[in-house]
């Protein structure tokens, strides 16, 4: 019996498709099909995917031209499948002529030539409205934020907002934008989305004039500084059926949304204690040092530290306490202690005080060491007693991570889906809620 296997994402499986695995089965008598995964296509950059891995099996069994159909989902795997499951022939599409002559060292490599006219990404683009956005605000991260949507399909940045028009022309005109304003009514009227990267005390305000305006928002961290502000906000859009995505660029990274995912698995044991850290020195003049415009290291870095604390722990605290070296009025380093019933979590921040801004999360059975940068997670460890049962995980980080966050808002708004489990809703309230808190003073002790 001849073997052949082949490989794709299969999304939106179309004729082109159907023709290629009709080809490949006619090489052989028995065709396995190796479909990739999610988290294989996030890896490699394909953040455009519009049919989850189920969706896209299903769609290939449905064919009735493979006879097994199994997961790729790592770099390397294909010689492994080729060997296990005594492979004769590997067949791929043409549009990869010469790059798997690798393979002919293990079995024969056909190119089967692809179906012209037609492709998923042609697909993707015919089938999709593309989401007109504007910017609000045009300061160092609105101008990251820019370049991250050019590798995504699906969305158009066609304009900026800022209070100040001389400084709204100079972002546009250095973006190649299409329009900048200063009037925000005129500004909000021909776009579907906005993305908000404007000062820390007016997301409230922008979040709720656009929700008003039937836009749905992408806002950035801290998203607001009020748990009753959060809460309402998340009303009015799921009243209105939009959007509303704060814009935590670590809680959407491959790596990170694994890492969550394995602690969950019990791959450690019972979690008993997180800790976080992030700090990055500034100077003034600067924003983060401005009292009157919400700075400090609490609103500039608890909002990632305390994301990964809830996301592993909940939000069910039981009591807190907070430890601030205050300076000018702002707090250039804090020490946050966070109790639950059964586990204690910690978060140490600086914009003043330098720390290792790393991320450790202790269980019963080992621990989890994600070496700093942790909120830029590509690498981390699971750790035991016993070494030789330690692994190490790698993931792809790619660009300045903002495009995984884009990728789930335009998801989301395509998928007319509200919440998103990689940042729940009441997750974000409960992190309002303790910057709330540490911002009343409460429980916060000077040092």
């Amino acid at each position: 019996m001849v073997k052949v296997i082949t490989y794709g994402t299969f999304d939106l499986l179309h004729q082109g498709h159907i023709n290629l695995l009709r080809r490949a089965k006619e090489l052989g008598d028995y065709l396995i099909v190796g479909v990739t995964s999610d988290n294989f296509d996030r890896n490699r950059g394909k953040l455009n995917v519009r049919n989850n891995v189920i969706e896209r099996i299903d769609a290939v069994r449905a064919t009735g031209y493979a006879d097994e159909i199994i997961i790729e989902d790592y770099i390397g795997q294909k010689i492994d499948d080729i060997q296990r499951y005594n492979i004769d022939v590997f067949a791929i599409g043409s549009d990869w002529q010469g790059k798997f002559d690798y393979l002919n060292e293990y079995c024969k490599v056909v190119y089967l030539q692809r179906t012209e006219g037609i492709s998923s990404t042609m697909l993707r683009k015919k089938t999709e409205n593309i989401i007109r956005l504007g910017v609000i605000g045009s300061g160092r991260i609105a101008k990251r934020f820019i370049p991250e949507t050019k590798v995504m399909n699906g969305i158009d940045v066609v304009s900026v907002y800022n209070i100040n028009k001389k400084d709204a022309d100079i972002f546009k005109n250095s973006l190649n934008l299409k329009a900048s304003y200063s009037d925000f009514d005129e500004f909000i009227k021909d776009i579907d989305a906005v993305y908000i990267a404007s000062p820390h005390l007016t997301h409230y305000e922008y979040s709720k004039r656009a929700l008003e305006k039937g836009k749905h928002v992408l806002c950035e961290i801290p998203f607001v500084l009020s748990s009753t502000q959060a809460r309402e906000l998340y009303t009015l859009a799921e009243s209105k059926g939009l959007v509303l995505l704060e814009a935590s660029k670590t809680a959407h990274c491959p790596g990170f949304m694994h890492l969550v995912a394995l602690v969950k698995s019990g791959i450690i044991g019972d979690v008993v204690d997180v800790k976080a850290s992030l700090s990055k020195m500034v100077y003034p003049p600067t924003r983060e040092l401005d009292a009157t415009q919400a700075g400090g290291s609490m609103t500039e870095h608890a909002p990632l530290t305390l994301m990964a604390i809830i996301k592993l722990l909940g939000h069910d605290i039981v009591d807190f306490n907070f430890h601030s070296r205050i300076q000018n009025g702002v707090d250039i380093f804090t020490k946050g202690i966070l109790n639950y019933h059964h586990a204690t979590a910690s978060i140490t921040l600086g914009i003043g005080v330098k720390t290792e801004g790393n991320l450790v999360i202790s269980g019963t059975k080992g621990y989890v060491y994600v070496p700093a940068p942790w909120w830029l997670t590509d690498y981390y460890e699971v750790r035991f007693e016993n070494q030789t049962n330690n692994k190490k995980y790698f993931y792809n980080y790619d660009g300045d991570g903002l495009r995984y966050e884009i990728q789930e808002f335009i998801s989301m708004i395509v998928n007319h889906r509200l919440s998103s489990y990689r940042l729940r809703r009441h997750e974000s309230i409960a992190i309002a809620k303790i910057i709330e808190n540490y911002r009343n003073g409460i429980n916060v002790t000077e040092i």
